[in-house]
């Protein structure tokens, strides 16, 4: 019995040790210098939560940290938007807001810029371990990987 015991107490060590491997933090703002610097963006940063909240209705009680940037220019939609969410139901949160926004930018440009229609369609909202996207640019796809890949 005392070897049951003994070894149960050794397996739930074991696991309370390896608990935390595996999670990596992740730097938003080191991400977004990535894409810039491999996308040659010139876009302008959104500061502040209280911005993200203005342009994207994402709630600052949500975010545990963001980057996020946009092109001034109506004519070339190119926005880039990283939010790591506080927990699972704050990620939802973020993840609607931002799937509303990408809805109005398409829409906008549904209506007036057919060049850019195709473009934006093509982009979407991501939500993978609280870590929400949206990225809207002509290169969206290949720089969600580029993103992808400097968070892991």
């Amino acid at each position: 019995m005392k070897k049951v015991i003994a070894f149960a107490l050794a397996m739930v060590m074991c696991l309370a040790a390896f608990a935390g491997c595996g999670s990596k933090e992740v730097d938003l703002k080191k991400a977004m210098e990535t894409l810039n610097t491999k996308y040659s963006l010139s876009l302008d940063s959104i500061a502040s939560a209280d911005d993200l909240n203005k342009y994207y209705q994402v709630k600052k009680d949500d975010v545990k940290q963001f980057a996020a940037e946009k092109n001034k220019d109506t004519n070339s939609p190119v926005e880039v938007i990283l939010v790591e969410a506080k927990d699972k139901d704050a990620a939802s949160n973020v993840e609607k807001a931002l799937q509303k926004r990408l809805n109005s930018v398409t829409n906008i440009y549904t209506s007036y810029d057919k060049d850019n229609v195709a473009m934006v369609k093509a982009c979407k909202v991501t939500n993978e371990n609280n870590i929400v996207t949206l990225i809207i640019a002509k290169d969206a796809e290949k720089m969600l990987e580029t993103f992808n890949e400097s968070i892991k």
